[in-house]
């Protein structure tokens, strides 16, 4: 077995939780170390590897594939990482549809993403595979132009908050301003980036909405709208050694529902009023955002 820094961590004294496998291993499928199609090692390797039991491998396996990353887990042999479905397939989770919409999205001369969102964790994600053909040299766009709405640090937001309802020195709204500032900047190191490493024109601005937004929205070349909404849970998680009880959204699960303008009368009307709801939002009521 080669040891790696995952192996130095869970050979301390503490073991992976299956959520934390499945974690590992979803990185390692967006990373395209497993490829779709390709089979994951056998429960028996993954256990060796982790040092887990069999159990804590299988419930990991099963959260994969509920996010629809895997496929067969209930077989004899081992699972398959779960191929992309055509964008008229079926609705897929927002962490598995994305990506593959983006990357046809960037073979574009032209490439233009408008998104509407909670924070831009999903799209940076997202976003790794079609910089990744960049860089291979696969694909090469001339200029890249992304426009994110992303709430305003100064409004009450309606998700996520506290369950008792405090506002006073409120930890849900730090951590959630930590985070899209910190995710936002990213965003956009990594694509103005673009520019130094092969000369593509880039150009990523943010703006602040008033309120939060109760859906996901996406629109890519004026060509395909993806839509999904947040679905409100209840959680706990630790923050600055507090536990935070909250009602909160975890938009990586949030089904993505496609309206492509080829697809017939319908769509095409959803995605021409989603893109005058976006253009209209950004030139109106929305305001110039600062990510610090």
């Amino acid at each position: 077995m080669v040891v790696t820094q995952e192996n130095v961590a869970v050979n301390g004294s503490r073991r992976l939780s299956p959520q934390e496998i499945a974690d590992i291993l979803r990185e390692r499928i967006r990373a395209g170390e497993l490829r779709p199609g390709e089979r994951l090692p056998t429960q028996a390797h993954l256990a060796e590897e982790f040092a887990v039991e069999r159990g804590a491998v299988r419930q990991a396996l099963r959260i994969l594939q509920d996010d629809g990353l895997l496929t067969h887990v209930s077989k004899g042999s081992p699972p398959r990482v779960a191929r992309p479905s055509p964008a008229r397939g079926e609705p897929q989770p927002t962490m598995v549809g994305l990506a593959p919409r983006l990357a046809a999205a960037f073979s574009a001369r032209h490439v233009r993403i408008d998104a509407a969102c909670l924070t831009a964790e999903t799209l940076i994600l997202a976003l790794g595979e079609p910089l990744r053909q960049i860089h291979q040299g696969r694909v090469r766009p001339e200029r890249i132009e992304v426009r994110v709405l992303l709430p305003s640090r100064d409004i009450e937001l309606a998700f996520p908050v506290l369950v008792d309802g405090s506002v006073d020195d409120d930890p849900i709204h730090q951590r959630w301003l930590a985070m899209r500032n910190a995710q936002g900047q990213v965003l956009q190191h990594n694509l103005l980036a673009l520019r130094a490493t092969h000369g593509i024109e880039v150009d990523v601005t943010f703006r602040a909405l008033p309120f939060t937004p109760p859906v996901k929205l996406y629109l890519l070349n004026g060509e395909e709208a993806l839509l999904g909404y947040y679905m409100l849970t209840r959680r706990e998680e630790e923050y600055r050694s507090q536990t935070l009880d909250m009602y909160d959204a975890l938009g990586s699960k949030s089904l993505l529902f496609s309206f492509e303008g080829r697809a017939g009368q319908r769509d095409a009307a959803f995605l021409e009023q989603s893109q005058k709801w976006f253009d209209a939002l950004w030139e109106t009521i929305t305001t110039d955002l600062t990510l610090s």
